[in-house]
């Protein structure tokens, strides 16, 4: 028992957010607006969850990450998320779609006001093209986000993170257009600017709005000298500490206003210089952001026969639903895991709940009615599968969907000789994971073995698609190149795996 589970929890959360072309990771694309308010092109970096994965979840829709300093931070966000979303069953953040904006003139587009006068860190030329934060926010709300929420599957609720100048613009945009993200990121934002002109405008207006629904996480990097500490820091004067001074004094300030309604939370990381404390700030503002999110599921919840993963399931995501302000669907790869899991025990009625779940959520989705087929089989209502095999094909040519139809109806079925099973036949490394899968021929068919596990057989269903015998809902698509398999793609009941010949 103790060895099935473990073994299903691997095969349940362990998902591919990333892909791989051309021996390349591929973690997101490069997309572009052309801005009549900056009069230039401007690229964005797009990441979008299973973008190359092929997952079947087509009405599905994610929150969306705007990152400034897109260029110097986008990797490290990206894979942040992905590993808090869905590496080895975490669900501690939502799934999200992450947009990062290179810069082209940092200056002008992250300062929030002219001026005309250079502050002694900074060069000669520095105030002469400062002050243009309000086009450069008007660029975001009125012409990158309409071209992401029309080309991507975005939902309303959308973050802002920004570091140094990028968080000056951070709470630029929370005091002045508070409602165009919910949630915001400042690292070690630059309040000096402004010889603390905009600090103190910032105060005046946390003082008198309201920010009601609007959460912020501030991040305090270690900028002092060497042999200074925060009690002589707080009292020095000199230009040296200035950067340092203005972020707790805004820390302060907010501290003493929380009347005002805004979720608010911050830290000082003492081992952190101005450099190194984005990723610090970005995790921990991630986990405070979204720490009503993140779901627990026991031993039981797999195991038990009952519907009690079925109403833990509902009952969290109506809550979630609640934090986000609109309605959040239970991720039809995870409810169809837990669904195959329970079919595999033979806890019928609760199988039936859960893919009946997904049937609701997901009317768009083929696999949800190929699922649903799988467990009329096994209940012996041959007629209703069927009819939802079909339902399935209907709206995915699955290989694998039309040869179980086929198997039902008496159409002959796809078949291939030893011969020609030898060409799938090799050594494959997992793209993700440090293990290797074999394929063999025996006894004239296809086998695959990985360490551990039994020997399982592979069944053609059309060319280079293969199922796995005694298995519900296991793909396996190879891909060729002069005759020979050099990987395949290996679709489970809630996730992609991709491997590689070694």
């Amino acid at each position: 028992m103790k060895k099935h589970f473990l073994s299903f929890l691997f095969m349940i959360f362990s998902l591919s957010g990333f892909a791989q072309k051309d021996n390349l990771i591929v973690i997101g694309k490069v997309d572009s607006v052309y801005s009549q308010i900056l009069k230039e092109q401007r690229k964005v970096w797009v990441y979008v969850p299973n973008m190359n994965a092929g997952q079947p979840a087509s009405d599905q829709r994610y929150p969306v990450v705007y990152l400034l300093d897109g260029d110097a931070h986008f990797e490290s966000v990206v894979g942040m998320i992905q590993q808090l979303s869905q590496v080895n069953g975490n669900t501690v953040v939502p799934e999200m779609i992450v947009v990062g904006i290179p810069n082209t003139d940092r200056t002008r587009d992250l300062t929030p006001t002219h001026i005309t006068s250079d502050p002694p860190i900074m060069d000669s030329n520095f105030s002469k093209n400062t002050g243009g934060g309000e086009n450069f926010t008007s660029f975001i709300e009125k012409e990158l986000m309409p071209h992401i929420d029309s080309a991507y599957p975005t939902a309303p609720f959308k973050m802002l993170i920004g570091h140094s100048f990028g968080g000056l613009t951070v709470m630029n945009i929370l005091t002045n257009q508070t409602a165009l993200f919910n949630a915001y990121i400042a690292i070690d934002p630059s309040m000096w600017y402004d010889q603390e002109r905009f600090l103190k405008a910032t105060e005046q207006k946390l003082s008198k709005q309201k920010f009601n629904g609007t959460s912020l996480y501030l991040g305090i990097a270690n900028t002092m000298p060497e042999g200074m500490t925060l009690e002589k820091m707080k009292k020095d004067t000199t230009a040296i500490t200035r950067h340092i001074r203005s972020i707790f004094a805004l820390n302060q300030y907010i501290k003493a206003h929380p009347q005002n309604g805004l979720q608010y939370a911050s830290r000082y990381y003492a081992d952190d210089d101005h450099g190194s404390v984005p990723l610090a700030t970005e995790y921990d503002g991630l986990r405070f952001l979204f720490k009503w999110y993140r779901m627990k599921l026991t031993p039981d919840d797999f195991m038990a026969p009952g519907l009690g993963i079925v109403k833990k399931m509902q009952q969290h995501y109506q809550d979630v639903s609640k934090h986000f302000g609109y309605k959040v669907l239970p991720p039809e790869m995870q409810i169809n895991g837990l669904g195959y899991n329970a079919l595999s025990l033979k806890q019928y009625p609760k199988a039936a709940a859960l893919f009946e779940m997904n049937i609701a959520n997901y009317p768009n989705s083929g696999n949800v009615y190929d699922s649903y087929a799988d467990l009329l089989l096994a209940r012996k209502d041959t007629q209703q599968a069927i009819v939802n095999y079909k339902k399935a094909l209907a709206l995915t040519q699955s290989a694998e969907t039309q040869y179980k139809l086929d198997q039902l109806t008496g159409k002959a079925l796809y078949t291939l000789s030893p011969e020609a099973l030898e060409k799938y036949a090799a050594v494959f490394t997992f793209d993700d994971y440090a293990l290797t899968a074999t394929t063999f021929v025996k006894d004239k068919a296809l086998w695959a073995t990985v360490p551990g596990q039994d020997d399982s057989e592979l069944v053609p269903v059309s060319a280079d698609t293969f199922t796995v015998k005694g298995k519900k809902g296991y793909t396996v698509v190879f891909e060729m190149k002069e005759g020979r398999a050099i990987g395949f793609t290996a679709t489970q009941p809630n996730g992609i795996f991709k491997a590689h010949v070694k």
